[in-house]
């Protein structure tokens, strides 16, 4: 009975309701798809740089992450190799030689990171080979190298052209080599898609004078609420003093800093639309009160609870939220999965921007179900904190006086 009264109470004026409901619709609509858009984005770039070669966490040598000298590299032994059969939540353990060198052709050079892999299991975490523009696969046991659309456009190298590079070997010995570049790949994000150049592990051991050495094991985990506990299940198992193992936030900092500066003034953008979305709620509020001070007055002139009362014109608050809010969703959801099907992609100057900051110019939706949950849960907390006014109201209200005016 009080839900009935509740709901015919708000379309006795129906403008007044259709107004309100819009303006929260309006509210969630543009909430929903500013924060599935900034979520796609993150998700993407974060993607583009953990899952395209960071991977989830890494195994490296005490200090190895501050200095990344090859001189940090240690041998890989098969207990470092196991992990993924004695922890479900790794996938696979991806050996990696890094260090810094030039890349040269003709009287062009420029600097590179130069990465010796295993190219099987490389490709079953990060799809290396499925990222091959022109060119074809490495192979374990040849003498050739894979390198970045970036460093082929700025270098005019083509399929087949030969690429010298020269860098400094474990422990100061000279490392450098002639090699004949089998494919392009590109990265979707530009500082990788500048700097990255791939030798098979062996003939990068053998150009570092390394041999059976490493300097990364990256880990393969498909699950990322499973990150902190694959973590911390490899600690366990290592001996602290002589490796470090990281997650992808502890490996890129910078990263999570600008995830979070750009989360906080999205914050500052909904508190903004949602202050002046409650006003407009608590306008119809302290109209719906005054103009019904009469009726009120009545009601607990012949005996009506005030407590009923109130919980009456609270439903009311409330049910207008909630109509506001899921027409709201309503509206977002075709808006979000166009945008999640068909991402915004920046091209020009601003473009030219955005990959000087390491992103890609690709701003897809996020289209997940507890973005629009959020938007829901807040109009209907705001609504039901308005209404206390109408309950504070009732509570003071003196019928005569009510029914006088």
């Amino acid at each position: 009975m009080i839900f009935k009264l509740a709901w015919r109470n708000i379309w006795r004026n129906r403008r007044r309701t259709l107004i309100t409901m819009g303006s929260i619709l309006f509210a969630v609509l543009f909430a929903s798809f500013m924060e599935s858009i900034q979520k796609g984005a993150w998700n993407n770039m974060i993607n583009n740089v953990v899952n395209y070669y960071f991977g989830y966490a890494q195994i490296h040598q005490n200090g190895y992450w501050e200095e990344q000298s090859i001189d940090k590299a240690f041998p890989l032994v098969d207990s470092l190799q196991h992990f993924e059969q004695e922890i479900p939540a790794i996938g696979a353990v991806l050996p990696r030689l890094e260090s810094f060198g030039l890349a040269s052709t003709g009287d062009q050079t420029m600097g590179v990171l130069i990465v010796g892999i295993d190219p099987a299991k490389e490709n079953e975490m990060t799809s290396l080979q499925e990222r091959i523009t022109k060119g074809d696969y490495l192979q374990a046991d040849e003498q050739a190298v894979l390198i970045a659309d970036g460093i082929a456009e700025h270098l005019q190298l083509g399929i087949g052209d030969t690429l010298v590079l020269i860098s400094q070997g474990y422990h100061g010995i000279n490392a450098a080599g002639k090699y004949p570049i089998k494919g392009f790949v590109h990265f979707g994000s530009p500082e990788l898609n500048k700097q990255m150049v791939y030798l098979p592990l062996k003939e990068a051991q053998w150009f570092y004078g390394a041999e059976g050495m490493v300097t990364s094991l990256a880990l393969k985990i498909d699950d990322p609420d499973h990150i902190r506990s694959a973590v911390r299940e490899v600690k366990a198992a290592l001996p602290g003093n002589e490796y470090e193992v990281m997650d992808w936030q502890e490996l890129l900092p910078d990263l999570v800093q600008a995830k979070e500066l750009d989360s906080a003034g999205n914050y500052i953008v909904y508190f903004i639309l949602y202050l002046i979305i409650a006003f407009g709620i608590f306008g119809t509020i302290l109209m719906m009160t005054k103009e019904r001070e009469y009726e009120f007055g009545i009601l607990v002139a012949i005996g009506m609870r005030r407590l009923r009362l109130a919980g009456i014109v609270w439903l009311e608050v409330v049910i207008l939220g909630l109509l506001g809010a899921v027409a709201g969703i309503l509206a977002s959801i075709p808006v979000v999965l166009y945008f999640h099907q068909n991402p915004i992609r920046f091209s020009g100057e601003y473009a030219k921007s955005m990959e000087k900051f390491g992103f890609e110019p690709i701003f897809p939706a996020e289209f997940n179900v507890e973005i629009f949950a959020v938007q829901a849960i807040v109009v209907v907390l705001i609504t039901s904190v308005l209404a206390l006014y109408a309950i504070w109201k009732l509570q003071r209200l003196k019928p005569v006086e009510a029914m006088r005016d």
